[in-house]
């Protein structure tokens, strides 16, 4: 697809019946597999959404903000799975919603699905509306976030949660400056932080909480992973082995 005054190109590979959208390089950029559209194919769009064991996802997100649509599968699984929620989506180029559509299967619905095409860190800054759930994945071609990793953007996005709220974004762990990134979320929310251990591409998933009131135990975690994972599809249970593995459990137990 041509830039339009864009830097880079927007691209797609397939093997092995999964389709992947590059932007001028071969770094993935999202991916979906042709035979289960609304799936999350790639590892961190799963976690990002482990917050999900945290509330009863029947009742919440109910007001969600995307922050990057890319291939939309972030986007699409909620669209799916949470029917009562409403999604808002930033993305920067204008090219990606009409591609996301044409090539990975995103949704069209006003009513439930509204798309702006706006920077993402000028728009929680100027927005009014109140989220339970912000989900940031934002990257350029470079995969550099730019002014979505900045403290100005992390305080933005916790003053646009609503109580009991929750902010992730995606990071990663194995390149220069990530330390920095993590404290600037970690500043911003006051030390209410969740880290996910690295998952097999180096990303991390980071999460900011408006509030941390409820300790949920272990137990907890795995029974409400096996109901989501039955209900929906979205398999958590490689995530929770991997956080107790690396001692974030030792107590049995976590604030959220």
């Amino acid at each position: 697809m041509k830039t339009n005054g864009f830097a880079h190109t927007i691209e797609i590979s397939e093997e092995a019946g999964v389709r992947y959208l590059h932007f001028g390089s071969n770094w993935v950029q999202g991916a979906m597999r042709m035979r289960k559209p609304d799936a999350l194919e790639l590892e961190y769009t799963r976690e990002m959404l482990t917050c999900l064991l945290w509330r009863d996802w029947a009742l919440w997100p109910r007001n969600i903000l995307l922050i990057g649509l890319g291939a939309g599968s972030l986007t699409k699984f909620l669209y799916r799975q949470l029917p009562r929620a409403r999604l808002h989506v930033v993305e920067v180029d204008p090219r990606i919603p009409a591609f996301a559509e044409r090539r990975f299967a995103l949704p069209v619905d006003p009513l439930r699905l509204l798309i702006d095409i706006a920077d993402g860190s000028i728009f929680v800054r100027k927005s009014r509306e109140r989220f339970d759930l912000i989900l940031i994945d934002g990257f350029d071609h470079r995969a550099r976030a730019g002014a979505l990793d900045t403290p100005a953007f992390y305080r933005d996005c916790l003053a646009l949660l609503t109580p009991g709220g929750v902010m992730a974004t995606n990071l990663f762990g194995n390149v220069r400056g990530f330390d920095k990134s993590l404290r600037r979320v970690d500043e911003a929310f006051a030390g209410r932080v969740v880290v996910l251990p690295p998952g097999e591409m180096s990303n991390v998933i980071v999460f900011g909480l408006e509030s941390a009131d409820t300790e949920v135990t272990l137990a907890d975690l795995r029974e409400r992973a096996r109901l989501l994972g039955d209900e929906t599809g979205l398999n958590l249970r490689p995530t929770l082995k991997r956080m107790v593995a690396t001692g974030m459990l030792p107590t049995g137990m976590m604030l959220v």
